[in-house]
């Protein structure tokens, strides 16, 4: 799922002379997309920021990479050179080109998620950074040269909680009282199908809850996501565990809000925004042992956690918390709490900027 804005903002100017230029060249909206496009704004107040890259809902246009290139020859007034913040391992590659090939007064900033040693050729580009932000420690911790520790964050205007969350669920639609979600691409890394297994052990112990699967399945996955349906109907549960595709990014917040609980049951996962976004939306949130889940989860308090692939363990812990629905909303409030303390989008765009400001000063 992503993070666009649900509506049109008004357009945004990049800067004549950047100071710094955000990176984003991959086509397909995807998490990292959704990092960006939350962060420009916020950014783009804070410094004198261009963007390049393919078109988000920012509304910033973007520079190809010809153009940053070419705006990049000479530094910026007042700095010594210019800072180009890539995210992948192609923008690292096109940055190291300008600055080692083509001799040009930019420095590299890359922000890593992965939570695995990297390839020997994602190493090398890593080890040639002027800077690296990790978002978590686990990720800090396969990158010997992270300079700082950044959370992903999450805007807090537009993922909120609706004005009652045990209503809410009364606007999808769709039967019963109360929504578990589950939300991303469906395919087996994601974990849809320990979802699916947790919610057939778990629905017939909770009547009134029914289960949404926001995401897409992608071609090579619909095979995937066919016999996880042929298993639901199977369980007589096709009216309660329901796929609703990929739901539009503008919507998604919508759906966050109307469930009371949100799942994210990875069997891997660099950060994973999902459970974050749903949290600020009032979710009790239910994770497996991956990604950022353990900074976000607070057992007992806003949330459980369970083993990655333990579809039986997941089945529990939402028997657990969804048998005091009352309880369950209090959990989601002390799940948005804990983003708007630790993981808003202002607390990352500070993290970034002090890594710029120390290599602006350091050179």
């Amino acid at each position: 799922m992503s993070s666009a804005s649900s509506a049109a903002p008004a357009a945004l100017t990049p800067d004549p002379d950047p100071e710094v230029i955000v990176f984003n060249l991959k086509r397909r909206y995807t998490g990292v997309s959704a990092t960006v496009n939350a962060l420009v704004p916020i950014q783009a107040r804070q410094w004198r920021l261009a963007y390049c890259g393919t078109p988000l809902p920012h509304g910033m246009p973007g520079l190809t990479l010809r153009q940053a290139i070419a705006l990049s020859r000479r530094p910026p007034a007042g700095r010594p050179f210019r800072i180009w913040h890539v995210r992948r391992d192609h923008e690292m590659a096109a940055g190291l080109w300008a600055r080692d090939v083509l001799r040009l007064p930019v420095r590299l900033v890359f922000t890593s998620a992965a939570q695995h040693r990297h390839g020997w050729f994602p190493r090398w580009l890593i080890s040639r950074m002027d800077a690296v932000i990790a978002t978590t420690p686990k990720a800090a911790s396969f990158v010997p040269n992270t300079t700082a520790v950044v959370p992903h964050g999450i805007d807090l205007t537009r993922f909120a909680p609706p004005p009652d969350k045990l209503a809410a669920w009364a606007d999808s639609g769709l039967p019963g009282r109360f929504g578990v979600g589950v939300f991303g691409r469906v395919r087996p890394d994601k974990g849809t199908d320990v979802f699916v297994d947790a919610m057939i052990a778990a629905l017939p112990h909770l009547p009134d809850v029914t289960a949404v699967i926001a995401g897409r399945a992608m071609p090579q996955h619909e095979a995937y996501q066919r016999e996880l349906q042929a298993r639901i109907d199977a369980a007589g549960l096709s009216d309660r565990i329901r796929f609703l595709g990929e739901v539009p990014a503008a919507e998604v917040h919508r759906w966050y809000q109307r469930c009371l609980v949100c799942v994210a049951c990875p069997r891997y996962e660099p950060f994973g925004l999902t459970p974050f976004e749903a949290a600020a939306c009032g979710c009790a949130v239910v994770c497996s042992r991956t990604g950022a889940f353990e900074e976000l989860v607070q057992p007992g308090v806003n949330g459980a956690l369970v083993d990655t692939g333990d579809a039986a363990g997941l089945a529990e812990a939402l028997r657990q918390v969804l048998a005091d629905p009352q309880a369950a909303a209090r959990m989601g409030q002390a799940a948005r709490a804990r983003v708007a303390g630790q993981f808003s989008l202002e607390r990352e765009a500070a993290g970034i900027g002090a890594v710029y400001a120390r290599l602006f000063a350091t050179g």
